[in-house]
């Protein structure tokens, strides 16, 4: 168990409570049941974790949205966040190591030629992402060939996709899978073109609390949490983060 100062509790848990930036846009990590209004997932998990550590009760400061969430970082809305880590993001907050990644590929619709993900990146091919997603900032790094069609939010991409205006679109794999059924003859890629790495952020300058995190993180897969709130969701394209260094 790792200890608890006061500096940690004043940078974690200023107002008493444990207010956590949790994105329901990313049903991996939290969804909300619409019978009982429960929240499960794996930030759910480790929030209530950390939450019982440091004797505080939870709050979630709720988004549907990640860029919405992470633009919140420095209005002291939120002490922690769940999202994936990124150089453009850590401009506003700083990170954990990752406590689990989400592969990322793309869905082609039936009459594509291409058969995995690794051969995206050529000329004339377009490819549809939500702007400001974890993978979408990736790809605007990283793609050197292909052109990237960013767009308000994941239905607006798929759009593109029916409609022929982009050759493939880029998501994370299950929620790729999930879309198959809406697009008849539509195929998820073999392999990824990324491992989005999902972790714990702090607002900037909350160095004692990041400390925190960071060993609580690794202690959270040593002990096999993150790998239960794995197995609970069951779902394709996840796996617990290797060890950081």
């Amino acid at each position: 168990m790792v200890d608890i100062t006061t500096a940690v509790r004043a940078d974690l848990a200023p107002t008493g409570k444990l207010r956590a930036g949790v994105n329901y846009g990313n049903f991996i990590l939290a969804a909300k049941d619409r019978a009982t209004g429960k929240s499960s997932g794996v930030a759910i998990d480790l929030l209530h974790d950390l939450a019982r550590r440091l004797g505080v009760p939870p709050e979630i400061v709720a988004y549907d949205s990640v860029a919405v969430m992470g633009d919140a970082a420095a209005t002291n809305v939120w002490d922690i966040a769940f999202l994936g880590s990124d150089p453009q993001r850590e401009k506003l907050m700083s990170f954990t190591p990752a406590y689990l990644e989400i592969d990322a590929t793309y869905l082609v619709p039936s009459a594509s030629p291409i058969r995995a993900a690794a051969d995206v990146d050529r000329k004339e091919v377009r490819v549809a992402a939500p702007a400001r997603a974890n993978f979408e900032l990736f790809l605007s790094r990283n793609l050197k060939h292909a052109q990237l069609v960013s767009t308000q939010g994941l239905d607006a991409a798929f759009d593109l996709l029916v409609s022929g205006k982009v050759d493939a679109l880029a998501g994370l794999t299950q929620g790729l899978l999930d879309l198959v059924e809406k697009l008849p003859g539509s195929r998820v890629l073999d392999g990824r073109f990324m491992g989005v790495q999902q972790a714990i952020a702090v607002p900037k300058g909350r160095d004692a609390g990041l400390a925190y995190l960071r060993r609580v993180v690794e202690e959270a897969k040593t002990s096999g949490l993150v790998a239960r709130a794995i197995e609970r969701i069951g779902v394709r394209g996840v796996s617990v983060a290797p060890h950081a260094d």
